[in-house]
């Protein structure tokens, strides 16, 4: 399936992404090539192959075991900028506001 340049176009738009003409051409081809490769997997038969959830039948979580915490000193040792018990930050909300501005 070919992807055309007008199409990558409004994909970008919608990502906000800018993109110049040459990376838009590189875009459609390589996009074009991926939803090639998807469509061979399409082919495949896969009428015998039980549908599943989970492709690995393994719990990878380890058990919950609590364990003792650092020392207050010790945990506070490399803060750049410590104020009593706590790590002193700079201010976050205001530099997620200013980036959706």
């Amino acid at each position: 399936m070919a992807l055309t340049r007008e199409e990558v176009a409004h994909v970008a738009y919608l990502a906000r992404l800018g993109m110049s003409e040459s990376e838009m051409d590189l875009m459609a081809e390589q996009l074009s090539a991926v939803l090639g490769y998807i469509e061979q997997l399409n082919q495949v038969d896969t009428s015998d192959v039980p549908p599943t959830a989970l492709s690995v039948n393994q719990n990878v979580l380890r058990p919950d075991v609590s364990l003792p915490s650092l020392p207050l000193e010790q945990a506070l040792a490399n803060a750049p900028l410590r104020v009593g018990d706590y790590i002193r930050v700079g201010v976050i909300l205001d530099a997620i506001n200013d980036v959706e501005s």
